[in-house]
């Protein structure tokens, strides 16, 4: 690392429209803070609910605000941040966070005790302090979407053979290597964030954290996870609708499957993806998710089935300042 860096920790959060979840996570780091010099640095995504407002006035000096004037999304805003960065390691944090007592420090000492891994995360929990799966994820393969398409994963939830991509019933209660950690919660070097050149901006809004912890792995890293760094993540704050949110979490599959896959499989993987949502559409005429009121379950995967064609299709590709392959 390099000697000329004037902190120990460069806190990153890119917010769109998430005024008052934004002023909370912000407060919650200095209610919490690491005990190292750190700075925070906040992107707001030309939201149009006052967010950069009211976190200038609310904080002032306290944080380095880029009040943007575009949406150019959760991948790009993060590589914008890290370029004024001073820190010697940089933190990503979502704006719908809470940090609790020990989250920062503990996640440094992870890293510290574990320098191979380069990438480093923690566990996510709900607002109720229940276990929050999603701080971290298995790769993306044929397997994943065959037993997604087929109803597997849902039968067997807790199975690591047919529900792989969440690690089966591992209640992420142990340090342990992952392939990808959560964009919401991750600590990575400075220079090795520099070295793979940030995230991919291609990717507007999920799966760039999946993209960046493949190219890292492919460089040396371990990426791995600590129970002892905790913190609150409701999770998809920034969407309008939960139809919003599969549409763009399956764009972003999409587009990690083209970068990332040989063209027979990205073609095999773009049909699983389709009898996935067909699938869905038509159970949904029965069943209700599990985060959806009755009723409308159908409704959501007759829209999502008949919008097809908008996330079949790849992000188009950025070249400018883009992560190398």
């Amino acid at each position: 690392m390099s000697d000329e860096r004037e902190c120990d920790l460069s806190i990153l959060i890119v917010s769109y429209n998430t005024r008052d979840l934004t002023v909370a996570a912000i407060e919650s780091v200095f209610r919490f803070p690491p005990d190292r010099p750190f700075e925070l640095i906040v992107l707001d995504n030309a939201s149009s609910d006052g967010s950069a407002e009211a976190i200038a006035e609310r904080f002032g000096g306290r944080v380095r605000l880029i009040a943007h004037q575009t949406n150019v999304g959760f991948a790009a805003g993060n590589n914008i941040a890290a370029q004024s960065a001073t820190g010697r390691q940089l933190l990503l944090l979502n704006p719908d966070t809470l940090v609790l007592d020990g989250t920062l420090t503990n996640i440094l000492d992870f890293a510290r005790r574990q320098p191979q891994r380069r990438i480093w995360g923690g566990r996510t929990l709900f607002p109720d302090h229940s276990l929050n799966p999603t701080s971290c994820w298995r790769r993306l393969t044929l397997w994943s979407l065959f037993c997604s398409a087929t109803g597997l994963t849902y039968m067997f939830p807790r199975s690591r053979l047919f529900n792989s991509e969440a690690y089966g019933d591992w209640a992420r209660d142990s340090e342990a290597d992952v392939d990808i950690v959560t964009g919401c919660f991750l600590l990575i070097d400075h220079d090795f964030w520099a070295r793979l050149r940030g995230f991919d901006p291609t990717f507007f809004m999920y799966a760039e954290e999946a993209d960046l912890c493949l190219r890292a792995a492919a460089a040396g890293a371990r990426p791995g996870i600590t129970p002892t760094a905790q913190l609150v993540h409701y999770g998809g704050a920034s969407e309008v609708t939960r139809t919003e949110k599969v549409i763009t979490t399956m764009r972003g599959r999409i587009t990690l499957m083209r970068k990332h896959w040989s063209t027979a499989a990205y073609v095999a993987g773009r049909g699983l993806l389709l009898l996935w949502a067909f699938s869905r559409m038509v159970a949904s005429r029965v069943l209700s998710g599990p985060q959806d009121n009755p009723g409308q379950s159908h409704q959501k995967w007759s829209e999502i089935w008949a919008r097809r064609a908008e996330w079949l299709v790849a992000y188009p590709i950025v070249t400018d300042g883009r992560a190398d392959p």
